[in-house]
């Protein structure tokens, strides 16, 4: 995926399709990644975009 066509907001749309954002941002706050990433998963988001966050949360935390 081109970083410079990331979408954000089209993770939260799917997200909120299946009403999973609350969680998804639960998990983000945790930095539970990998609860972020099955959640992403199960509202079938491409497999480079939840990389792509992923690797945005690890950023945000410094974690590696």
């Amino acid at each position: 995926m081109d970083e410079t066509q990331f979408e954000g907001t089209l993770v939260l749309e799917k997200l909120a399709e299946v009403k999973l954002v609350d969680a998804f941002f639960d998990a983000i706050d945790s930095d539970d990644f990998e609860k972020a990433r099955s959640l992403m998963k199960s509202a079938g988001v491409d497999a480079d975009t939840i990389e792509e966050v992923i690797g945005r949360m690890n950023e945000a935390t410094g974690e590696h």
